[in-house]
């Protein structure tokens, strides 16, 4: 259980963090509306995406983690990623960013600290903007992101059906 005094320590994703990974996944799948996914996932259905965030480059994984003990699991507290914005060539210098937290991490400090390693590592990369869809209402998402520099772009209304209702996705975007 995470507390005011844990260490929270911030590294890309591994190979190793996939399980972990897919089950907080899974939980915003299954409990809200914050990604549209509707089916959750095993851990071998999410490799491809984790494989798809390499430690360089403009697609990253950043995971925080709770400092442990040595010889002990490192409970994963949250992640961030830059991904593909959209698939065309053009696109390429634009990524979308998001973060997931464990429950019980949010309103910590966690997700400052994920963008913050974020946006450092992308700070080399040839990467122009990213882009931020956040399904609302979600006021804590949109402090974040606007916090990091983020502005408002507009909102795509009734974009996705989850749970037996419409809901709004609002997009920001930052230049980097």
């Amino acid at each position: 259980m995470l507390t005011e005094r844990t260490e929270v320590q911030v590294r890309p994703g591994v190979e190793s963090d996939l399980e972990a990974l897919t089950d907080l996944y899974n939980h915003y799948v299954r409990e809200t509306p914050i990604t549209f996914d509707t089916a959750v996932f095993t851990p071998e259905e999410r490799r491809p995406w984790l494989l798809s965030h390499p430690e360089d480059g403009p697609h990253r994984l950043m995971v925080a983690t709770a400092a442990s003990s040595p010889g002990t699991s490192q409970e994963i507290l949250g992640y961030a990623t830059s991904s593909a914005l959209r698939p065309k060539p053009a696109y390429a210098t634009s990524v979308e960013t998001t973060v997931y937290l464990a429950p019980h991490a949010r309103g910590r400090g966690v997700g400052t600290l994920l963008y913050q390693a974020l946006f450092e590592a992308l700070a080399d990369e040839d990467v122009h903007r990213a882009y931020a869809g956040i399904t609302q209402p979600n006021e804590a998402s949109a402090r974040l992101h606007e916090r990091f520099g983020f502005q408002y772009l507009g909102t795509y209304r009734e974009v996705g059906r989850k749970f037996g209702r419409y809901w709004d996705v609002a997009w920001y975007e930052k230049e980097l």
